[in-house]
């Protein structure tokens, strides 16, 4: 990927057959030349007081998430997601091991 404007979704995996959550998201993702590639974004609509208690809950809980590009089914890419008090979301992608969780 050299880069990637548009919009995407994050799921939230509490084991490889279950997803208890998808969040749709405005991303713009950039790639520098080691191949490090960096995400940030919002949530593509506001969300109301369940999905936002939903979101916080998943958040504390594990804020590992998989992101789904446009014409991919499902699987994507685990990243771990850090949001700022402004609703930023800043996307990292996560290492072999960072992740304590199954999804």
């Amino acid at each position: 990927m050299d880069g990637f404007v548009g919009r995407a979704s994050l799921e939230w995996w509490a084991n490889h057959a279950t997803c208890l959550e998808k969040y749709d998201i405005d991303l713009i993702v950039t790639v520098d030349a080691a191949g490090t590639w960096r995400a940030r974004g919002q949530h593509a609509d506001a969300l109301d007081t369940t999905q936002r208690e939903g979101w916080d809950f998943l958040m504390e809980m594990d804020p590992y998430f998989s992101i789904v590009f446009p014409g991919e089914d499902q699987g994507g890419i685990l990243v771990s997601v850090v949001e700022s008090e402004d609703g930023t979301l800043t996307l990292t992608e996560a290492s072999d091991g960072d992740d304590p969780a199954p999804h």
